[in-house]
C-alpha cells in the first residue's frame, strides 16, 4: 500500500524487452535499505524490485508484465531512457498517512487536456476513460502518476485539480504538458461504494 506522497523522482537509465519488460531506474533512495522483492510505486504503478546496484549511482530494476504495459501509460507514451518518474516506497506500519490509501493498481490512463496558471498554482484538467469517470467526485481523491490529488470539479468525463508549487517541484508535475497521458487510480472507497450501489440496484 502507498499514500500518493511522492518521495523521489527517479530516472530511467535502461530498458530491456526480455519476455517481460525490464526497466532500470536511478534513485536517491539508499539501496541498502531496499530488499529484493520490495514494492515501489513507479509513476503510480506498484512494481517489484528484482535487482539492485550502486554503480555508477543507486539503481533498482523492475519487471513489468505485458498486461501492466497495456493498462498504463508505459505502453501508451513509452518509458524511454532519460524519462523521469515519480517514486514512492511502500507504506510501513506506523508511517504517517499523508495522502490517501493508494494500491498502486492503475485503473486506466487519463489525458491532460488543459493547464492554466491560477495564482502560484496550476489548474490541470484531465479527461478520464468513460468507464472510470463515474468514480471521480468533487472533493474526492485520485492518484495521478502516483500523486495523491484532490478533485476540484467534475464535468462528464473531465475533472480538474490544482497542483501547488511545492508539488510541482518535488514531483514530475512541473514538467507536465497538455496531451500527456497519466496513470489514473480511482479512490478505493469510491470503488467499493459504487460496487455496493450496484448490488442495491
Amino acid at each position: 500500500m502507498f499514500t500518493g506522497i511522492v518521495s523521489d523522482i527517479g530516472r530511467i537509465i535502461a530498458v530491456d524487452q526480455q519476455g517481460d519488460l525490464r526497466v532500470r531506474i536511478a534513485t536517491r533512495y539508499d539501496v541498502d535499505g531496499i530488499d529484493i522483492g520490495a514494492s515501489i510505486a513507479c509513476e503510480g504503478v506498484c512494481l517489484t524490485v528484482v535487482a539492485l546496484g550502486r554503480e555508477p549511482q543507486n539503481w533498482f530494476d523492475v519487471q513489468i508484465s505485458a498486461e501492466t504495459v497495456e493498462k498504463t501509460n508505459i505502453g501508451r507514451s513509452g518509458w524511454d531512457v532519460g524519462r523521469e518518474i515519480n517514486l514512492e516506497r511502500a507504506l510501513k506500519l506506523g508511517d504517517e498517512l499523508g495522502g490517501h490509501i493508494v494500491s498502486g493498481h492503475v485503473d486506466g490512463v487519463a489525458e491532460i487536456v488543459s493547464i492554466r496558471t491560477e495564482g502560484d498554482s496550476k489548474r490541470f484538467t484531465f479527461e478520464a476513460p468513460v468507464d472510470l469517470a463515474r468514480f471521480i467526485a468533487p472533493k474526492g481523491s485520485v492518484a495521478l502518476n502516483g500523486t495523491s490529488l484532490t478533485v476540484n470539479e467534475v464535468d462528464g468525463c473531465r475533472f480538474g485539480v490544482n497542483i501547488i508549487p511545492h508539488t510541482q517541484e518535488v514531483t514530475t508535475w512541473g514538467a507536465a504538458r497538455e496531451g500527456d497521458l497519466v496513470n489514473l487510480e480511482i479512490d478505493t472507497l469510491a470503488r467499493y461504494v459504487a460496487r455496493l450501489k450496484d448490488f442495491d440496484a
